[in-house]
């Protein structure tokens, strides 16, 4: 098997570093606003942004917890002590109703019937994240902010998230593999807990022991979805597949990759080349001038 061996200090810094830069050229963001879904990539991009607003006084960390109908307690008591450990200022919202008065509507106005199907599960937890993004971005653009995105690699390699429902403004995780997320994570209460402060060191170490799940009602963890039993088993096949190594092209996670590639390409957009290629169009086009 192969191991990622990263140092995490590096990239913790660079990570500071980078987003620190970008602010500084965007003095018209003045908060960051994150969705705490009470997992391992929410709860790292809420540590990491607690840090960086430190170097910009007057920034303020807005933290939601968003559940919806299917979010276990176990859940939402995860993202409130990440969001109290961490942001300036954290507050639960449930959109159960919201969503329950959406999803009602549009069974009705498109004739469907409910049930408990997988493609049908899937289908609610995309408008679930659709939802919560429209709540996340309307925030702010109240509080002059932007949405962070909490997504990793090996999520963005796998399609693993809704299109327009997960993706934010600005990432720090979305090109680290997901056991990186979690050495990261690990790197980061090691810190905390040198540093005596083991209420922060407690609350980010209860997501990475929790099982990682998508909080949308769909499957009990990530695994049941992605055909494995861990995240060091999808890293390695990726990485073997991404070098060119092909035995592991039959396996579940390299057949998702593969059919996924239509989301890292989204949206689709016609090039003004084969737009205005026809050359008689274009001779008139140039006579005319």
């Amino acid at each position: 098997m192969l191991s990622i061996r990263t140092n995490y200090e590096i990239i913790y810094n660079n990570i500071l570093d980078t987003a620190g830069e970008y602010l500084k050229k965007n003095t018209a963001v003045q908060s960051l606003v994150i969705g705490l879904s009470g997992g391992i990539d929410s709860a790292l991009t809420c540590v990491i942004a607690s840090e960086l607003v430190k170097q910009f006084p007057g920034m303020g960390l807005i933290g939601r917890s968003i559940p919806i109908e299917s979010n276990t307690d176990h859940e939402i008591s995860r993202a409130r002590k990440i969001g109290e450990n961490f942001c300036t200022h954290f507050q639960q919202e449930d959109l159960t109703h919201a969503f329950q008065n959406l999803y009602k509507d549009l069974m009705l106005n498109n004739h469907r019937e409910h049930s408990e199907s997988y493609e049908e599960k899937i289908r609610r937890g995309n408008i679930k994240a659709r939802l919560r993004m429209v709540y996340l971005f309307d925030l702010a653009h109240y509080e002059k902010g932007m949405v962070l995105s909490t997504d990793n690699y090996t999520e963005l390699l796998l399609g693993f998230w809704t299109l327009h429902g997960d993706v934010g403004n600005y990432g720090f995780l979305q090109y680290l593999w997901k056991t990186e997320v979690y050495g990261l994570s690990q790197f980061l209460v090691a810190q905390y807990r040198n540093q005596n402060e083991t209420s922060k060191a407690d609350a980010l170490q209860a997501c990475i022991d929790a099982v990682p799940t998508d909080g949308l009602g769909i499957t009990t963890s990530d695994f049941d979805q992605i055909g494995v039993t861990d995240y060091t088993m999808v890293d390695n096949i990726l990485i073997r597949y991404l070098r060119g190594e092909e035995e592991n092209r039959e396996h579940p996670v390299i057949v998702r990759h593969i059919r996924s590639e239509f989301k890292r390409r989204d949206p689709q957009s016609i090039g003004r080349e084969t737009l205005v290629q026809d050359s008689h169009f274009m001779g008139c086009f140039q006579a005319d001038i």
